[in-house]
């Protein structure tokens, strides 16, 4: 099986997540199906069908999650000594020569991109024209709206 990157702040979210289903919600819905089974006939229950729909939930995402972290190669980011270019788990400030707006993007695995708080795919088409790429380089993007064009101001691993 091919190891998966992920950030040390990553496995930690994972863990965390995997705790809670494990200690909170799993015991939960276990009382749930309890009551609802108290209830009687379990063809026409509704509650009981909703609760075993969610343990299968909780259940399936459990596996995923154990998976992903047996699965992981952990990086710690401020560990890492790239010499100013762009790896895994670098913070990178850009600048859009498009409309001169600066962005800042962290490159980090699959499960924990989120564009929003600025944490982008490693296999995203931006953070592969990124890697290996050091300050003042400039990339140009394939993007949906067409080619953007950035230039690295500041690379940082934190």
């Amino acid at each position: 099986m091919n190891r998966v990157p992920l950030t040390a702040r990553g496995a930690e979210k994972l863990r965390d997540e995997l705790k809670r289903l494990k200690s909170v919600d799993r015991p939960t819905v276990i009382k749930a199906i309890a009551e609802a089974r108290a209830h009687g006939d379990l063809k026409e229950n509704a509650e009981y069908h909703a609760a075993k729909e969610q343990q299968g939930f909780i259940e399936g995402r459990i596996k995923e999650i154990e998976a992903k972290l047996s699965l992981a190669e952990i990086i710690d980011v401020t560990r890492v000594d790239a010499g100013g270019r762009v790896v895994f788990g670098a913070t990178v400030d850009l600048l859009d020569d498009n409309d001169g707006s600066e962005i800042t993007y962290q490159i980090v695995g699959e499960d924990e991109a989120d564009i929003k708080h600025g944490l982008i795919s490693i296999g995203s088409p931006i953070a592969r024209a990124l890697i290996g790429k050091q300050v003042d380089d400039v990339v140009d993007v394939q993007a949906p709206g067409g080619i953007r064009t950035y230039e690295i101001v500041k690379v940082r691993y934190i």
